[in-house]
Order: structure tokens, then C-alpha cells, then sequence
């Protein structure tokens, strides 16, 4: 039986290496993401503890108006610093998604090859077993014939 070669092997093999490195590349931006996230709970965190901050500083007996305007403006300026990581989240979350249709395709692309590899295996199969009905039906055709010639 001769020996099954896949002609765009090499094709199929660089579309494997391709969507490897697709997932490589989405694994990366989703841990970009996540890390965006934690580090916007992190600032949730610190929010809750600057506003716990500023109520004691008004619930004092002794109210420095100095401390409670610093208060407000860590807060504000905290609040600003949360946008600005809200919208770094919307850009990871972005990145994410670009790379997740770029690895979608690239899997496209290799399933289409190796289905071309399973239709050309097939055919292989095929061609060879019709060889081999050939051979069979020639080995058939020889041995009736030495046996009729043997009678006679």
C-alpha cells in the first residue's frame, strides 16, 4: 500500500502555528483585561475608604476645614483616575474582541484545510482499494487461467 502525502501539508502546518499564536495572542489580551479589572476593584476599594475617610473628618469633634477639602479633592481626583481606568478596560475589552475574531478566522482557515486533508485522505482510501480490486481481480484472472490451461 503506497503511503498517504497531503500535497499543502505545509500550509496546514503554518495555518496550526498561525492559530497557535492567535490563542497566545487573545490568552494575552484577556489577561490585559482582567488585570484592567482588578485594578479598577482595587480603586473601588480605595474610593470606599477615602469617603469613609471624609465622613470621620466631618463627624469630628474638632472640624479642620484644610483636611475636609483635601479629602474632597482626593476623592475628585480618585473619581477622575476610575474613568480613566473604566475606559482602559473598554480599550482591553476591545483588544480582546479584535483578537478573538483574528483567532476565529485563523481557525476557519485551518478547519477548511484539514477537512481538504480528510477529502484528499478519502479519495486516497479510494483510489487504492480500486488498486487493489485491480490486482485481485488480475491475480483471479491468472490463477483461472494456469488452471484451465492445467486441464487441458
Amino acid at each position: 500500500m503506497a503511503r498517504f502525502r497531503y500535497r499543502m501539508q505545509n500550509i496546514l502546518t503554518v495555518k496550526e502555528k498561525l492559530e497557535t499564536q492567535a490563542k497566545n495572542e487573545y490568552a494575552a489580551a484577556n489577561l490585559r483585561l482582567l488585570e484592567e479589572e482588578e485594578k479598577l476593584e482595587e480603586m473601588k476599594q480605595h474610593a470606599i475608604w477615602l469617603e469613609d475617610e471624609a465622613r470621620r473628618l466631618v463627624q469630628e469633634d474638632s472640624l479642620n476645614i484644610r483636611d475636609i477639602e483635601d479629602s474632597k479633592k482626593s476623592i475628585e481626583i480618585h473619581k477622575e483616575a476610575m474613568a480613566d481606568q473604566r475606559e482602559a478596560i473598554k480599550r482591553a475589552e476591545d483588544i480582546l474582541e479584535q483578537r478573538r475574531i483574528a483567532m476565529v478566522e485563523i481557525m476557519k482557515d485551518r478547519k477548511t484545510h484539514e477537512i481538504l486533508k480528510e477529502r484528499e485522505f478519502q479519495e486516497f482510501l479510494r483510489e487504492e482499494k480500486a488498486d487493489e480490486s485491480k490486482q485481485i481481480d488480475q491475480l483471479t484472472s491468472y490463477t483461472y487461467g494456469r488452471r484451465m490451461a492445467g486441464e487441458e
